[in-house]
């Protein structure tokens, strides 16, 4: 078990796979946890991220159309030394979940000497991989891993039509070689206009090879998918409609545990769910620069993996995150966003929406404009 004080209380965090649970400070105490000086302080800022995704490369010879990394096969890619000194860093600063990414993590020989040393430094590790070269032998050198997803954008010719090339064989090898080394594995499936009719479908598909979990991925407008087609690719209004239903759907059937990532959350703003169901239960929307962080190949700060970067690893995430102004602007934005999100219902959940698909469209401190409540206020103000 782990613990961090916060202005809230504590967080603690059980074990394989990684639980985090929120106490006030009532329950904190009864775990022996004191935190008098900062639970009387009028900040609710977090100390540090919970989770940091930590990109280990910008190398990948996969070149899929929508990388929001813009990664290639000469791609940049920090040194062993250079990535252990980030993960003691993001220890003591109190990490609970460091998340490896490229580019592609496997091209580096090390990725069992990382997950082990943060294992020892208290996180749990966890990865996101194509499966690009994943064999049984390389599978099984893994299991320091609390989990390991594979990224799989659906059956039927799904995946290539979101990424441009054929990789749903490779996908399904890495899934299998995973569940058979023991490794605890899940995908990864981005959303777009021609594969969200495929979702169900891949879902069984990745549970009859051992996947534990499904994480549904809002395609986002950054690195090589940040062009005009985006338009042609994002979700459409009309499908986005009908997501809540499909997440039922998932959850009653694929017999997966079921995840969206945060920035999807507006889009279930125009659902009959109860936003503060929601709430309870701990699903929120943007947590960039809140309880999520993430770091680049050259070591830098930003409020997540497809927002811009800020400072450097060790004086920022190490000593400074409450304080560091990019991040402490995103946190203002998401506790105070205007209109219509400022009267919206479920604004406390959403906090705003996206910020990088409004950064797309031109004002990172805007409301998510494809959120239904902001397209609908947008229509009737004109």
């Amino acid at each position: 078990m782990k613990t961090r004080l916060e202005p809230f209380g504590a967080w603690v965090r059980l074990d394989d796979p990684p639980v985090l649970v929120a106490l006030d400070p009532d329950q904190a105490r009864r775990l022996g946890l004191e935190g008098a000086d900062l639970w009387k302080s009028s900040t609710d800022a977090p100390t540090a991220p919970v989770e940091v995704h930590l990109a280990v490369n910008q190398r990948c010879s996969v070149g899929c159309a929508g990388c929001y990394l813009d990664a290639t096969p000469q791609g940049e890619e920090p040194s062993t030394d250079e990535l252990l000194g980030r993960l003691r860093a993001l220890a003591e600063a109190g990490v609970f979940v460091v998340a490896l990414g490229g580019g592609e993590p496997l091209l580096r020989p090390d990725l069992p000497v990382l997950a082990r040393e943060a294992r020892r430094l208290g996180m749990s590790p966890v990865m996101t991989t194509s499966g690009a070269g994943l064999t049984p032998e390389r599978a099984r050198g893994l299991g320091a891993f609390a989990q390991v997803n594979v990224s799989h954008d659906g059956v039927d010719g799904g995946y290539e039509q979101v990424r441009g090339v054929a990789g749903a064989a490779m996908a399904e090898r890495a899934l299998q070689a995973l569940t058979e080394a023991g490794v605890r594995v899940g995908i990864n499936l981005v959303l777009t206009r021609r594969t969200f009719d495929r979702v169900e479908a891949t879902a069984a598909r990745a549970a009859a090879l051992g996947a534990r979990e499904i994480q549904l991925l809002r395609y986002k407008p950054s690195g090589r998918a940040a062009r005009l087609d985006y338009l042609e690719r994002r979700l459409q209004p009309a499908q986005i409609d009908t997501l809540p239903a499909l997440l039922a759907s998932l959850v009653r059937s694929s017999g997966l545990s079921v995840r969206i990532d945060c920035s999807m959350i507006p889009w279930l703003a125009g659902s009959e769910l109860d936003p503060a169901l929601a709430e309870r239960f701990g699903v929120f929307g943007c947590e960039a620069g809140r309880h999520l962080a993430a770091t680049t190949v050259q070591g830098r700060v930003a409020g997540c993996s497809f927002l811009d970067a800020t400072g450097l690893l060790s004086g920022e995430i190490a000593g400074s995150y409450r304080s560091q102004p990019a991040l402490a602007a995103l946190r203002s934005f998401a506790d105070a966003p205007p209109e219509p999100c400022a009267s919206c219902p479920w604004r406390r959940v959403c906090r705003g929406g996206c910020r990088a698909v409004a950064a797309w469209y031109g004002d990172s401190m805007q409301p998510d404009p494809e959120c239904p409540r902001v397209r609908r206020h947008a229509a009737e103000a004109r």
